[in-house]
C-alpha cells in the first residue's frame, strides 16, 4: 500500500475505557491510546458513569494516538469513525451539559418496569426481548422516579449521539447506535411514537438519524487542530460495539458468527431481512440496511474471574491462574457430571429472566475447585450452544464458523471448550481492539481506497485473521449429551427461583 494512502481514526468508548486507534487500508494499527472510565455504583444494581468522561477520554486518547504519528502520517488522516457501549444514555441540557450521570447497560434498577411494561408488541417493534439492559425500561424508571431529569432535558441520547455533538456541534447519530435505546421501530429504522411515550421522551429530545457508514458532519476544526491535524476530518456514523465487532472480525457472511468472549458472551450473525425471535435480539448492522441477530449471555469472563477472586488463589486477586487452568484442562469434558447454571446476574439469552439465579447440581466427593471452574466455563458454552441452535431454527441461518475475540480467547482452555461445544472452527483476529477496528473499517469505506463504499467489502480487505481452534468430535458429542441435561435445569428451578426472590425481599442479600 502506498505511503500516501489514507489513514482513519477510530474510537471505541466501551464500559471500562475509551480506546483510540489509527489504521491504514490494510488493517495495520499505526498508533493507539486509551483512557480508563470510572463506573459508579451508588447502590445495589445501579451502574452509572459521568458523561463528561466519555468526551474527555475520547479527546485525550485521540490526541495521544495522533501525536504518536509522524507528521507526514498525520496529514494522511482522512476520516474518523466510532463505536460505543450500547444501551448507555444520559439527559443533556441545551448546551450539551449532562443533567445527571448516565445509566449504563449494566444498570439493573428497572427490573420492575421490565416485568410490568415489557410485552410482545415492544419486542416486535424494537427487535429486543424485554431486559433490564434496554434503555427504554430505564427511561420508564426515570419517568416515574426522576421525572425532572427527562422533562428538563433538551436531548436524551446514547454515547454515540453525545460524542457526535461534542465533535461536530450537531445532535446527529447513527440508526445503528440509537437502536440500543429500545425506542426504534427497527424495521422502519425510525423512532416509534408509541415507544417514545413509554420512555417518556419526545421526538425533539432525540438526535437526528443517519445510516451507519454515512458522514454525519465534519469535526470541529478547533478540536482537530488541538490534535495536531490541519485538514478537514469527516465523522462517519458507526454502530454499537457488538455490531462493530461483527464488522471488525469480517464476520459479514450470514454463515459466519462473531463471538465475543468478554465480560458477558455475545454472538451474532448478519441477515438482510428483518426478523425477531425468542432467544436473540435484532439490531441495525454496520452493513447498511442489514441486521444483526444477536445472542447476549450475561455470563462470561466476569464469572470466571468471580471464581478466581472468591475461591481461587488469593494472592492472584482474580488474575488468570495458569495452575488452575492446567488442572481444569485435565478434567474430562462434562466435569464429571457437575452441571452449572451460570445465572449469577440473572439471564439474558436464552430465557430473558433478570430474577433467575445461578445453581450447581450433581456434586460428588470427587469434585474439587478445578472441577467447579471447568463446569462454570462449560456452562457458558452450553448456554451459547443452546441459544445458537434456537437462533438457527428461528432464522433459518446455519452457522459454520465463529470469529472470536475478547479476553476469554486468551484462555486456551475456555477457547477449546467453546470450540468443542459449538462444533465449529473458532478463528481469532489479529487486532486487539476488534470493535474499534469495525469502526475503522466503516470510516475507511468513505475514502474510496478499496473502491466504492461497501462496508462488507472493506471488512474483507482490512481484517486480518490469526489462530484457528478446531473441535474435537468426541468432546462435541459429550457436550451434546450435557446440553440436553443443562437445558432442563432452568425450567426445573423456575418456581424455586421465584420463591427465593420473595424470600430475599424480607431477608435482604
Amino acid at each position: 500500500m502506498s505511503t500516501d494512502a489514507p489513514l482513519v481514526i477510530a474510537i471505541d468508548t466501551s464500559t471500562t475505557a475509551t480506546k483510540a486507534i489509527i489504521v491504514d487500508p490494510e488493517g495495520n494499527v499505526l498508533a493507539s491510546a486509551r483512557r480508563e472510565l470510572q463506573l459508579k455504583t451508588p447502590q445495589m444494581s445501579y451502574f452509572e458513569q459521568d458523561p463528561l468522561e466519555w468526551w474527555t477520554s475520547t479527546n485525550e486518547s485521540v490526541g495521544e494516538a495522533v501525536a504518536a504519528l509522524k507528521p507526514s502520517d498525520r496529514d494522511r488522516i482522512a476520516a474518523m469513525g466510532m463505536t460505543h457501549q450500547r444501551e448507555t444514555f444520559a439527559p443533556f441540557d441545551i448546551e450539551g451539559n449532562p443533567l445527571r450521570d448516565g445509566l449504563t447497560w449494566m444498570d439493573g434498577r428497572a427490573a420492575k418496569e421490565v416485568a410490568n411494561i415489557g410485552n410482545p408488541a415492544i419486542h416486535a417493534l424494537s427487535g429486543k426481548p424485554p431486559a433490564t439492559a434496554l434503555a427504554i425500561y430505564k427511561l420508564a424508571w426515570l419517568k416515574k422516579h426522576e421525572p425532572d431529569s427527562l422533562r428538563l432535558a433538551d436531548k436524551i441520547v446514547e454515547v454515540h449521539g453525545y460524542l457526535t455533538f461534542k465533535l461536530t456541534g450537531k445532535w446527529v447519530t447513527s440508526v445503528g447506535a440509537a437502536d440500543s435505546l429500545g425506542m426504534l421501530d427497527i424495521a422502519a429504522q425510525d423512532f416509534d411514537p408509541g415507544l417514545m411515550i413509554i420512555g417518556g421522551v419526545k421526538r425533539e429530545q432525540l438526535s437526528d438519524l443517519v445510516k451507519p457508514g454515512d458522514v454525519m458532519g465534519e469535526i470541529d476544526p478547533t478540536i482537530s487542530r488541538e490534535w495536531g491535524l490541519k485538514q478537514t476530518i469527516p465523522l462517519v456514523a458507526g454502530v454499537g460495539d457488538g455490531q462493530a465487532a461483527g464488522v471488525g472480525t469480517a464476520a459479514v457472511a450470514p454463515d459466519t458468527m462473531y463471538l465475543n468472549l468478554g465480560t458477558g458472551v455475545v454472538g451474532g450473525v448478519h441477515g438482510s431481512e428483518y426478523g425477531y425471535g425468542s432467544v436473540y435480539r435484532t439490531l441495525v448492522a454496520g452493513i447498511p440496511d442489514w441486521y444483526d441477530f444477536e445472542l447476549n449471555l450475561d455470563s462470561g469472563a466476569w464469572l470466571a474471574q468471580w471464581f478466581r477472586e472468591k475461591l481461587g488463589d488469593a494472592e492472584l486477586a482474580g488474575a488468570p491462574d495458569p495452575e488452575l487452568e492446567a488442572a481444569a484442562a485435565k478434567i474430562p469434558a462434562g466435569s464429571r457430571g457437575l452441571v452449572t447454571l451460570p445465572y449469577w446476574n440473572g439471564v439474558a439469552a436464552p430465557h430473558w429472566d433478570a430474577r433467575a439465579r445461578g445453581a450447581m447440581i450433581g456434586w460428588r466427593g470427587n469434585h474439587d475447585g478445578p472441577t467447579m471452574y471447568r463446569s462454570i466455563l462449560e456452562s457458558i458454552a452450553m448456554e451459547m450452544r443452546y441459544s445458537l441452535e434456537q437462533l438457527e431454527v428461528e432464522t433459518g441461518i446455519k452457522v459454520t464458523e465463529a470469529r472470536a475475540m475478547g479476553g476469554g480467547t486468551r484462555s486456551p482452555l475456555w477457547r477449546q471448550i467453546m470450540t468443542d461445544a459449538l462444533g465449529m472452527p473458532l478463528v481469532t483476529c489479529e487486532a486487539e481492539e476488534v470493535s474499534a477496528m469495525g469502526a475503522a473499517v466503516m470510516a475507511m469505506s468513505v475514502t474510496g481506497v478499496h473502491g466504492p463504499a461497501d462496508v462488507a467489502h472493506y471488512a474483507e480487505k482490512m481484517v486480518r485473521l490469526d489462530d484457528t481452534s478446531y473441535p474435537d468430535q468426541t468432546n462435541y458429542e459429550t457436550y451434546g449429551e450435557l446440553s440436553q441435561i443443562h437445558r432442563e435445569v432452568y425450567p426445573a428451578l423456575r418456581k424455586i427461583n421465584k420463591q427465593i426472590h420473595k424470600f430475599v425481599k424480607h431477608h435482604p442479600e
